[in-house]
Parts: structure tokens; C-alpha cells; sequence
């Protein structure tokens, strides 16, 4: 099994769930002594906490997660008693759990996710150390996988995105300061002059995407 000391908890935030009055955000997996598939629910209008009866379709660290804003969010990949290619939905209107039938294109752990809510999502890079992305179209769920690929294979990166515009995942193994960003209009990746301030793994990432009127 893989050293536990290394988990790093596998989360993303969705706003728009449960009818929109707010939102909420998502916590799931990860290591709390031994692996759990607990998802724990945060409603943004008070904080307040629920834990939702149906959880991970297994207990998994290491994953990613990422959400298509108002509709669904999914975590993938992760660690169980070997890296795996796991797909989890969850549908906002109930917290409803299926598990994709595509999955991930490898089995994968400390990977990371992003999204372009409404359009699609993305899952890229991993362990064994990769520059696959996994690119998920939000409106049936296909998976393809992006001709471009990160800058360079790594894993234990954070991703983070501008819904709409573009999306970007950063740092990584060896440790790196990698910045790569891939415009949502037609997944075409640059990787930015000014990187991370510090080369860094386990990382993790968040972003303050615009609303539009």
C-alpha cells in the first residue's frame, strides 16, 4: 500500500447546487488514519454541515475533484489498494452518486481537476508521473483526451480555472513552478512566463472566477 503520510484530501467546490439559493461546496475522500469515502457538504448560505448518506463509491485518497456549476460535480482517480480510473458523479438537485462508465483514461492518483462550468471538465496529470488531460463534456458525460497534454509529466499538482475562459494547473512533482494554461475555446495550452513563486508539490488551488450579468 501506498505510504498514508503522503494523502492529501481530495476536494472541490460547486456553487449552484440544491436549486441555487447559494450553493454548496464539497469535500470527499481522503486519509483520516485509514482511508475514507466520506463526503462531507457545506451549505455557503450559513456553513453549516451535512454528510451525505451515499459517499464515495469507495474509500480513496489522493483523488480530484472538480464540478460543472448548478448541475453536477465529480471526483476522480485516487488511490484504493492500487491507483484507480474512478468516476464519481454527484447530481446537485439530490447528492445522488453514479459512478461514469468511461472513468479515466489511466488509473491515477494525485492528479488534479478543474472546469469550465457548462461546458466540460478536466483531469490532468498524476501518479505514475503523467501529462495526460482528460477532458469530460459536461453534456453526456463523454471523456476524449487532449492532443496538447500538460508542459511535462508530473503529479501531486493543484488546477484551478477562470470558468469560461481558460483553465490552469500548476506545480507538481520534482517539486516544479510550472504554470500551464489551457484556453477553454479550443484547449490550446501556453504555459505562463511567471510561474509559482517556489517550485511546489501538494499543492492545491481555488479561484474567484468573474460572474458575468
Amino acid at each position: 500500500m501506498a505510504p498514508l503520510g503522503a494523502g492529501k484530501v481530495g476536494l472541490f467546490a460547486a456553487a449552484g447546487s440544491a436549486g441555487g439559493a447559494g450553493g454548496a461546496g464539497y469535500f470527499g475522500g481522503g486519509n483520516a488514519g485509514s482511508l475514507v469515502d466520506t463526503v462531507d457538504k457545506f451549505d455557503f448560505s450559513d456553513d453549516s454541515r451535512s454528510t451525505l448518506g451515499t459517499g464515495l463509491s469507495a474509500a480513496t485518497y489522493v483523488l480530484a475533484g472538480m464540478a460543472n456549476s448548478g448541475t453536477a460535480g465529480y471526483f476522480g482517480g485516487g488511490y484504493v489498494s492500487g491507483n484507480v480510473d474512478t468516476v464519481d458523479k454527484f447530481a446537485f438537485s439530490d447528492d445522488s452518486r453514479t459512478t461514469l462508465g468511461t472513468g479515466l483514461s489511466s488509473s491515477s492518483r494525485g492528479l488534479a481537476g478543474m472546469a469550465n462550468s457548462g461546458t466540460a471538465g478536466y483531469f490532468g496529470g498524476g501518479s505514475p508521473s503523467t501529462s495526460t488531460v482528460d477532458k469530460f463534456d459536461f453534456s453526456d458525460d463523454s471523456r476524449s483526451t487532449l492532443g496538447t497534454g500538460l508542459s511535462a509529466a508530473t503529479k501531486y499538482l493543484a488546477a484551478m480555472a477562470d470558468s469560461g475562459t481558460a483553465g490552469y494547473f500548476g506545480g507538481g512533482a520534482g517539486p516544479v513552478d510550472t504554470v500551464d494554461k489551457f484556453a477553454f475555446s479550443d484547449d490550446g495550452r501556453t504555459t505562463l512566463g511567471t510561474g509559482l513563486s517556489a517550485a511546489t508539490s501538494y499543492l492545491a488551488g481555488m479561484a474567484n472566477s468573474e460572474t458575468l450579468a
